[in-house]
Order: C-alpha cells, then sequence, then structure tokens
C-alpha cells in the first residue's frame, strides 16, 4: 500500500485553500506572529520517494522546509514552526498518517494526507482542534 500511495503523492503540489490553520497552531501553540504569517502563505509542496525513504519539502516565500522519512520509522524533527517533536509516518487505508509527539512540554499533533477527486487534502488535528488544507497537482 505505501508503493501505491508514494506514486500517487510523487511530485508538486500547489497550495489551493485551507480553513482554521490558525486556530490549529494556537491550538498547538505556536506563536502569535509565527501563526499570522503561516496563515497568509500559500506553499508549494513536493514528494520524493526513493528506495522507500521519502522526502516531503514544503516551499514558500517565508521558509523551505524539508522532511525525511521512512515509512514505520519513528525520528525526530523540528516543526516548520519550530517546535520539537518526534514523529512517525505510517499507512492506514488510503491515507499517510503523521503522528508528532511534543517534546520539551509541546503537544501531540496528527496530520492526514490523502487523495481525493485528484486533490491532495491535509486534516491537521490537535487536542480537537482540526484544520483542512487543499493542494492540486503543479
Amino acid at each position: 500500500m505505501a508503493d501505491k500511495l508514494a506514486k500517487e503523492f510523487a511530485g508538486s503540489w500547489n497550495f489551493v485553500s485551507g480553513e482554521n490553520f490558525e486556530e490549529y497552531m494556537k491550538e498547538c501553540g505556536v506563536g502569535l506572529i509565527t501563526r499570522k504569517l503561516a496563515a497568509n502563505l500559500k506553499p508549494v509542496l513536493e514528494f520524493v520517494i526513493e528506495d522507500g525513504k521519502w522526502t516531503m519539502t514544503s516551499t514558500s516565500t517565508f521558509k523551505t522546509h524539508v522532511v525525511k522519512f521512512e515509512i514505520g520509522a519513528e525520528f525526530n524533527d523540528k516543526t516548520a514552526d519550530g517546535r520539537d517533536v518526534k514523529s512517525t509516518f505510517f499507512v492506514e487505508g488510503d491515507k499517510l498518517i503523521q503522528q508528532e509527539i511534543g517534546l520539551k512540554g509541546g503537544k501531540d499533533s496528527r496530520f492526514e494526507r490523502y487523495i481525493e477527486d485528484g486533490k491532495l487534502k491535509i486534516v491537521c488535528e490537535c487536542n480537537g482542534v482540526k484544520s483542512t488544507r487543499i493542494y492540486e497537482r503543479a
């Protein structure tokens, strides 16, 4: 299933729309200035998968954030907004799931990434506060 997802996700995606992202970031503990800045960005996401190793790159006018991972392998990460987390990516059905465990007193978060009607949808959730972000193929 991970190979099928890799084929579906591979390539570049342009941000189209989002809802409730600032509230989600607030729940995660992201500061006001970073929230305001991030809420107005329109990032490009790129997925490259080689030999089971994934690279997910988010590029915006503010910052480029790169996450390298293998399905099922836990690793330490620093989120684009500066939080320290332990991350694990896994597959649930046709979804790529990312579980973040907050470090240094930070909060846990979960992302569901999936393709629906040709669009990449990302549902971010922290303590019941959800945000949905939608991307189209570049």
